[in-house]
């Protein structure tokens, strides 16, 4: 198997970092169209700070933790959004 025994703990973390940065979305972005560009922005800046400081990444496990944490973030940010869009709207009668 090409995934070493650390790389689940770092999967781990990733995704838990992705959910919490997908909270971070829902009060940030608040529109779900807008949840997958951000998400894709955010990990092609970490791509591109990781090929400046050590060279493009050839390693399996550094794609498949990236990946991961990529589809965390943005499937779980559009969801939140979606649900915060989909609520119904308070109308308040007077008189």
């Amino acid at each position: 198997m090409f995934i070493l025994p650390y790389t689940w703990s770092f999967l781990v973390l990733s995704c838990g970092l992705s959910s919490i940065s997908s909270v971070y979305m829902l009060y940030l972005i608040e529109r779900a169209k807008k949840c997958l560009d951000f998400a894709a922005t955010l990990y092609i800046i970490h791509l591109s700070i990781c090929t400046i400081y050590g060279g493009w990444p050839s390693s399996v496990t550094w794609w498949v933790v990236n990946v991961t944490g990529f589809a965390v973030m943005s499937l779980l940010g559009e969801y939140l959004c979606i649900r915060r869009e989909m609520r119904e709207i308070p109308i308040t009668r007077y008189g």
